[in-house]
């Protein structure tokens, strides 16, 4: 069975586990209105998905108060 005949250096450590570092995410512009939206999701700025209002489009206003 192979063993390590030396211990691995920190600095050797450090740069392997620097390939697991998190991808940022990806975003497509929405066909309907052209801003970026992440891919398979509905509209946060037109509320459409798959060329079908989904839910009414939410511009940041709060309705409750």
């Amino acid at each position: 069975m192979a063993v390590p005949k030396q211990k691995q250096s920190h600095s050797r450590t450090t740069k392997r586990r620097s390939q697991h570092k998190l991808s940022a995410p990806t975003y497509n512009s929405c066909p309907q209105c052209h801003t970026p939206r992440r891919p398979h999701r509905v509209c946060p700025n037109c509320g459409t998905y798959g060329g079908k209002t989904i839910v009414a489009p939410d511009h940041g206003h709060d309705h409750d108060h």
